[in-house]
Protein backbone atom coordinates (compact mmCIF):
# COMPACT_ATOMS: atom_id res chain seq x y z
CA UNK A 1 0.00 0.00 0.00
CA UNK A 2 1.55 3.40 -0.89
CA UNK A 3 1.94 5.92 1.73
CA UNK A 4 0.00 9.53 0.83
CA UNK A 5 3.28 11.90 -0.40
CA UNK A 6 2.81 15.70 1.71
CA UNK A 7 1.33 18.00 -0.33
CA UNK A 8 4.35 20.43 -0.15
CA UNK A 9 7.63 19.81 -1.90
CA UNK A 10 9.87 21.81 0.49
CA UNK A 11 9.72 21.68 4.35
CA UNK A 12 6.37 20.58 5.74
CA UNK A 13 4.52 23.13 7.22
CA UNK A 14 6.31 26.12 6.61
CA UNK A 15 4.98 29.52 6.96
CA UNK A 16 4.91 33.52 7.80
CA UNK A 17 4.86 32.39 11.73
CA UNK A 18 7.74 32.68 14.24
CA UNK A 19 10.67 30.66 13.37
CA UNK A 20 8.78 29.80 9.37
CA UNK A 21 5.96 28.14 11.21
CA UNK A 22 2.65 27.57 9.60
CA UNK A 23 -0.40 29.59 11.10
CA UNK A 24 -3.16 28.36 12.35
CA UNK A 25 -5.63 31.22 13.01
CA UNK A 26 -8.32 29.32 15.89
CA UNK A 27 -9.23 30.07 19.47
CA UNK A 28 -8.08 27.90 22.70
CA UNK A 29 -12.15 27.50 22.81
CA UNK A 30 -12.95 26.64 19.48
CA UNK A 31 -13.79 22.73 19.48
CA UNK A 32 -12.78 22.54 15.85
CA UNK A 33 -9.71 24.04 16.57
CA UNK A 34 -9.12 21.95 19.29
CA UNK A 35 -9.12 19.02 16.66
CA UNK A 36 -6.75 20.81 14.67
CA UNK A 37 -4.23 21.45 17.95
CA UNK A 38 -4.86 16.89 19.21
CA UNK A 39 -4.06 16.23 15.96
CA UNK A 40 -0.95 18.28 15.45
CA UNK A 41 0.15 16.75 18.78
CA UNK A 42 -0.41 13.59 18.18
CA UNK A 43 1.74 13.63 14.77
CA UNK A 44 4.28 15.20 15.69
CA UNK A 45 3.62 18.57 14.20
CA UNK A 46 2.38 21.00 16.70
CA UNK A 47 6.01 22.83 17.12
CA UNK A 48 5.42 23.50 13.44
CA UNK A 49 2.25 25.37 14.36
CA UNK A 50 1.76 29.09 15.71
CA UNK A 51 -1.82 29.18 17.10
CA UNK A 52 -2.91 32.92 16.20
CA UNK A 53 -6.32 33.81 17.91
CA UNK A 54 -9.07 35.65 15.62
CA UNK A 55 -12.29 37.54 16.54
CA UNK A 56 -15.07 36.11 14.28
CA UNK A 57 -17.40 39.04 14.97
CA UNK A 58 -14.45 41.81 14.10
CA UNK A 59 -14.94 43.00 10.44
CA UNK A 60 -11.59 44.31 10.88
CA UNK A 61 -10.23 40.58 11.52
CA UNK A 62 -7.83 39.83 8.42
CA UNK A 63 -9.78 36.15 9.18
CA UNK A 64 -12.58 37.11 6.87
CA UNK A 65 -9.45 37.45 4.03
CA UNK A 66 -7.71 34.36 4.63
CA UNK A 67 -11.11 32.49 4.89
CA UNK A 68 -14.03 34.57 3.10
CA UNK A 69 -16.47 32.82 5.86
CA UNK A 70 -14.58 34.22 8.51
CA UNK A 71 -14.71 30.99 10.00
CA UNK A 72 -11.94 29.14 12.26
CA UNK A 73 -9.77 27.04 12.09
CA UNK A 74 -8.43 27.91 9.24
CA UNK A 75 -4.18 26.86 8.85
CA UNK A 76 -1.77 28.82 7.02
CA UNK A 77 1.25 27.69 5.16
CA UNK A 78 3.70 28.61 2.24
CA UNK A 79 1.37 26.51 0.19
CA UNK A 80 -2.31 27.14 0.27
CA UNK A 81 -4.60 28.46 3.14
CA UNK A 82 -6.44 25.81 4.46
CA UNK A 83 -9.90 25.70 6.14
CA UNK A 84 -12.09 23.60 7.55
CA UNK A 85 -10.94 21.66 10.28
CA UNK A 86 -11.69 17.93 7.91
CA UNK A 87 -9.67 19.36 5.31
CA UNK A 88 -6.75 20.57 7.90
CA UNK A 89 -6.59 16.87 9.09
CA UNK A 90 -6.06 14.79 6.36
CA UNK A 91 -3.43 17.51 4.94
CA UNK A 92 -1.78 16.91 8.30
CA UNK A 93 -2.29 13.53 7.99
CA UNK A 94 -0.71 13.86 4.56
CA UNK A 95 2.30 15.83 6.07
CA UNK A 96 3.12 12.95 8.83
CA UNK A 97 3.44 9.88 6.20
CA UNK A 98 -0.15 9.26 5.40
CA UNK A 99 -2.77 6.74 7.06
CA UNK A 100 -1.54 7.85 10.79
CA UNK A 101 -5.21 9.09 11.38
CA UNK A 102 -6.88 8.29 8.19
CA UNK A 103 -7.22 5.17 7.16
CA UNK A 104 -5.64 5.34 3.53
CA UNK A 105 -8.45 3.82 1.49
CA UNK A 106 -11.04 0.91 1.65
CA UNK A 107 -14.52 0.97 3.53
CA UNK A 108 -12.32 0.95 6.74
CA UNK A 109 -11.48 4.82 5.35
CA UNK A 110 -14.79 5.39 4.50
CA UNK A 111 -16.53 4.12 8.17
CA UNK A 112 -13.86 5.91 9.76
CA UNK A 113 -14.95 9.47 7.81
CA UNK A 114 -18.61 8.52 8.29
CA UNK A 115 -18.26 8.43 12.15
CA UNK A 116 -16.20 11.52 12.38
CA UNK A 117 -18.93 13.28 10.68
CA UNK A 118 -21.46 11.96 12.78
CA UNK A 119 -19.65 13.21 15.51
CA UNK A 120 -18.93 16.92 14.20
CA UNK A 121 -22.61 16.92 13.91
CA UNK A 122 -22.77 16.84 18.04
CA UNK A 123 -20.46 19.77 18.02
CA UNK A 124 -22.59 21.35 15.20
CA UNK A 125 -25.79 21.46 17.10
CA UNK A 126 -23.92 22.23 20.38
CA UNK A 127 -22.56 25.12 18.77
CA UNK A 128 -25.94 26.29 16.96
CA UNK A 129 -27.60 26.00 20.63
CA UNK A 130 -24.73 28.31 21.30
CA UNK A 131 -25.16 30.92 19.09
CA UNK A 132 -29.11 31.03 19.35
CA UNK A 133 -28.33 32.13 22.50
CA UNK A 134 -25.55 34.65 22.28
CA UNK A 135 -26.76 36.44 18.71
CA UNK A 136 -30.53 36.70 20.11
CA UNK A 137 -32.16 38.88 22.06
CA UNK A 138 -33.68 36.67 25.28
CA UNK A 139 -37.44 36.91 24.48
CA UNK A 140 -36.08 36.25 20.46
CA UNK A 141 -34.87 32.60 21.52
CA UNK A 142 -36.50 29.93 20.44
CA UNK A 143 -37.01 27.07 22.39
CA UNK A 144 -38.19 25.01 19.42
CA UNK A 145 -35.01 25.43 17.87
CA UNK A 146 -32.91 24.41 20.80
CA UNK A 147 -35.01 21.30 21.19
CA UNK A 148 -34.33 20.42 17.66
CA UNK A 149 -30.54 20.66 18.08
CA UNK A 150 -30.35 19.46 21.33
CA UNK A 151 -32.94 15.94 19.76
CA UNK A 152 -29.82 16.06 16.86
CA UNK A 153 -27.22 16.25 19.76
CA UNK A 154 -29.36 13.00 21.54
CA UNK A 155 -29.78 10.82 18.83
CA UNK A 156 -25.90 11.33 17.65
CA UNK A 157 -25.16 10.33 21.01
CA UNK A 158 -27.02 7.33 20.99
CA UNK A 159 -25.55 6.47 17.96
CA UNK A 160 -22.01 6.33 18.98
CA UNK A 161 -22.89 5.07 22.02
CA UNK A 162 -23.86 1.54 20.69
CA UNK A 163 -20.77 1.82 18.35
CA UNK A 164 -18.15 4.11 19.10
CA UNK A 165 -14.13 4.50 17.58
CA UNK A 166 -11.98 2.55 18.95
CA UNK A 167 -11.03 4.42 21.97
CA UNK A 168 -7.23 3.27 21.87
CA UNK A 169 -6.76 4.25 18.62
CA UNK A 170 -6.34 8.03 17.64
CA UNK A 171 -8.07 8.90 14.15
CA UNK A 172 -10.00 11.35 13.21
CA UNK A 173 -13.17 9.35 13.98
CA UNK A 174 -12.32 8.93 18.05
CA UNK A 175 -10.47 13.13 17.68
CA UNK A 176 -13.89 14.64 16.54
CA UNK A 177 -15.66 12.35 19.35
CA UNK A 178 -13.49 13.49 22.17
CA UNK A 179 -13.68 17.19 21.11
CA UNK A 180 -17.66 16.98 20.86
CA UNK A 181 -17.64 15.30 24.01
CA UNK A 182 -15.36 18.09 25.38
CA UNK A 183 -17.33 21.02 23.54
CA UNK A 184 -20.42 19.51 25.56
CA UNK A 185 -18.86 19.47 29.22
CA UNK A 186 -17.46 22.68 28.31
CA UNK A 187 -20.33 24.69 27.57
CA UNK A 188 -23.11 22.64 28.98
CA UNK A 189 -25.01 22.97 26.16
CA UNK A 190 -26.62 19.40 26.75
CA UNK A 191 -26.44 16.84 29.71
CA UNK A 192 -24.81 13.97 28.92
CA UNK A 193 -23.00 11.85 31.11
CA UNK A 194 -25.67 10.36 33.23
CA UNK A 195 -27.70 9.45 29.87
CA UNK A 196 -24.71 7.80 28.34
CA UNK A 197 -22.43 6.35 30.76
CA UNK A 198 -20.85 4.38 27.62
CA UNK A 199 -19.50 7.90 26.14
CA UNK A 200 -18.47 8.28 30.09
CA UNK A 201 -16.23 5.18 29.63
CA UNK A 202 -15.38 5.40 26.11
CA UNK A 203 -14.35 9.56 26.63
CA UNK A 204 -12.20 8.12 29.86
CA UNK A 205 -10.13 5.54 27.75
CA UNK A 206 -9.87 7.52 25.23
CA UNK A 207 -7.86 10.29 27.46
CA UNK A 208 -5.95 8.09 29.45
CA UNK A 209 -4.78 6.90 26.08
CA UNK A 210 -4.28 10.13 24.54
CA UNK A 211 -1.78 13.14 25.94
CA UNK A 212 -3.26 15.51 23.89
CA UNK A 213 -6.72 15.48 24.89
CA UNK A 214 -5.84 17.10 28.46
CA UNK A 215 -3.14 19.54 26.68
CA UNK A 216 -5.80 21.02 24.25
CA UNK A 217 -8.35 21.16 26.89
CA UNK A 218 -10.25 24.25 26.97
CA UNK A 219 -9.56 26.92 29.20
CA UNK A 220 -12.28 27.23 32.00
CA UNK A 221 -14.84 31.08 31.68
Amino acid sequence: MKQQKPLSSGPALCGAGTGGRAILRSTLTSPYGRKVRMAAHTLGLFDKIQVVPGDTRDPNDDLRVQNPLGKMPCLLTNDATLFDSRVILEYLDAQAGGARIIPADGIARYRCLTLAALADGVTDAALLMVYEGRFRDRDQVSQVWLDHQSDKIARALSALSVAPPAPEKTDVASISLACALGYLDWRKSRAWREEWPQLVAWLSRFSANEPAFNLTEQPND
